[in-house]
């Protein structure tokens, strides 16, 4: 099982496996048969709340990430996601903000490889 992280305007490649759309959000500018999605979790990305708070603000970081994960500990989607992740080689968490350090996904992932 590996879980990978893209920026979703980057082009699928064949080592991607499965496509996995975590923004609650669809991608400004992308047409959905142009995104090559195999599934868009919707309710695993950060409440609107959280995500309008944040606003990619490097300086609320920290505690975007304290706050997202607080709500994924609560999040009934997540346990679809990990099903998938075990039954997969290979998932891409696939993300549309420009900052490819600071971002739902990088948390996401996060969250996912330590609450196995």
């Amino acid at each position: 099982m590996m879980i990978k992280l893209k920026r979703i305007y980057d082009p699928p490649t064949p080592d991607d496996g499965i496509r996995v759309l975590v923004d609650g959000l669809w991608p400004r500018g992308l047409r959905k048969d142009e995104a090559k999605v195999d599934l868009w979790l919707r309710e695993v990305a950060p409440s609107k709340e959280l995500r309008e708070w944040f606003s990619h603000d490097p300086s609320r970081w920290e505690e975007f990430r304290r706050r997202y994960k607080a709500e994924l500990e609560k999040n009934e989607g997540i346990s679809a996601l990990r099903e998938l992740i075990k039954r997969e080689k290979t998932v891409t968490l696939l993300f549309s903000a420009r900052d490819r350090e600071r971002n739902n996904a990088v948390v996401l992932k996060e969250f996912l490889e330590i609450s196995k």
